[in-house]
């Protein structure tokens, strides 16, 4: 759905192609521009934080937010878990429409070109320029992925990435090392998997089919690409942007590779996984340690394997300051994200949550180095810090590429030819990109 079409079709709500316009009463008020540092207004404020933060997270959320409060007593943050990303991308879209919007909130990195393009995120540029914000620090990667038609429109909060998780002791007893190229996959599959006819007891490697995410950068990397560069039409019709797929095919087809794909597709890989009859999947970063514990033999991590070009996309949300805020709620919403994202709080919050650092400062910190001694395996990813990067930034991206995961899914499920059903994807896809 066009977020942007869908706000002007109601009557609550009126944009312009670049800010909201009306979303509160006091419009002027939501709109002013960040004011030079004077003398600070220190009067008690209350500000609601939307979050799709799990159980698992909830201590270091309450540890940074009762950090947060000891640096800024007169702002009280009131956290709100709003369900998943989904979920709460759609109450956004509602509180929005209702002009009650929190002061900040989680932004799920796909779906922050579609916010930003209605203009209901707040730009941070002005803030991060007063207050003079090292945004080289970040991972230029993880920076730019929130940020839409060169303003930035949120921080990099909860991220991870897409890697191979792979039984350490089973490779080092068959003599293997994961692949690092493609043209490293034939010879290290045929040696790990195992098959009795048509039966595949053991294979080499498993991708997720359950979520293109997984399978974006395998499109990237092979030379491809989803849209055109204009992003007005389909490209998964072109031979590189085909290629990920007819190879899959052809590891499918030869045992070397499994594909989850339909309903429990994830808990079934992973149990296969430990029960040893697939040596390497690939998983998002975020699950590193909880495979770490749950594992009965050593685990390894390797960066996804490249052909053309070696990137991994990034997953997770980030952090941002909706526009329809009062300007006051706004200021305090800025600090909350400026202390959040902070480098003085990145690897507290990487080992309280199991995401990612964001900074460049902490990899080489006391406090990192001994981080990354304890969870060596994150160095996989460290080492390809900068090749964590946003995936195709488009407003339509969770309509259009349900078109190409149903192409995978027919390869998987129905043995169908991947050239024909790409081709077939991409006119569905074309019909879609109309409406942007």
């Amino acid at each position: 759905m066009n977020l942007k079409k869908w706000l002007m079709g109601t009557t609550v709500a009126l944009f312009t192609m670049t800010s909201l316009v009306a979303c509160s009463s006091n419009s002027a008020t939501n709109q002013a521009t960040p004011a030079a540092k004077v003398e600070e207004d220190k009067s008690p404020i209350k500000i609601q934080y939307w979050h799709a933060h799990d159980d698992d997270q909830t201590k270091a959320l309450n540890d940074a937010i009762q950090a947060f409060n000891t640096k800024y007593p007169w702002i009280t943050v009131e956290p709100i878990f709003q369900g998943d990303y989904d979920t709460l991308q759609k109450k956004l879209m509602a509180a929005v429409a209702a002009k009650e919007v929190p002061a900040v909130t989680n932004i799920e990195v796909s779906a922050l070109p579609q916010f930003a393009d209605a203009g209901v995120l707040a730009e941070l540029d002005p803030y991060i320029k007063r207050d003079k914000v090292d945004t080289k620090d970040f991972s230029q990667g993880m920076l730019k992925a929130y940020s839409f038609k060169d303003k930035q429109y949120a921080l990099p909060l909860i991220v991870s990435t897409s890697v191979f998780v792979y039984n350490k002791t089973m490779f080092e007893k068959e003599g293997v090392t994961p692949p690092q190229k493609w043209d490293e996959i034939e010879a290290f599959a045929k040696k790990l998997s195992k098959k009795e006819g048509n039966e595949v007891s053991r294979y080499a490697f498993s991708v997720p089919g359950w979520s293109t995410w997984y399978y974006d950068p395998w499109i990237t990397n092979a030379g491809g690409s989803i849209l055109t560069e204009d992003k007005k039409k389909s490209a998964m019709d072109q031979p590189d942007s085909m290629k990920f797929l007819k190879n899959f095919k052809e590891w499918k087809d030869k045992g070397y590779m499994h594909i989850g794909y339909g309903k429990g597709a994830s808990d079934t890989m992973r149990q296969m996984f430990f029960d040893g009859k697939i040596g390497m999947v690939e998983h998002t970063s975020a699950l590193i340690k909880w495979y770490i514990e749950k594992a009965k033999f050593e685990i390894g991590v390797s960066f996804i394997p490249g052909d053309k070009k070696r990137i991994s996309h990034m997953g997770g949300a980030s952090i941002a300051v909706m526009e329809g805020a009062q300007q006051k709620q706004k200021d305090a919403a800025w600090k909350f994200v400026e202390f959040m994202t902070s480098a003085e709080r990145n690897i507290k919050w990487a080992d309280g949550t199991g995401y990612l650092p964001t900074r460049k400062s902490v990899v080489t910190s006391e406090e990192g180095k001994a981080y990354f001694t304890k969870y060596p395996q994150y160095k996989a990813v460290i080492d390809n810090f900068d090749n964590v990067v946003g995936g195709l930034q488009h407003p339509g991206y969770g309509e259009f590429s349900s078109a190409y995961k149903d192409a995978l899914g027919k390869v998987v499920l129905e043995n169908a030819d991947p050239e024909a059903e790409l081709k077939e994807a991409a006119k569905k896809m074309n019909d879609i990109l109309k409406d942007f």
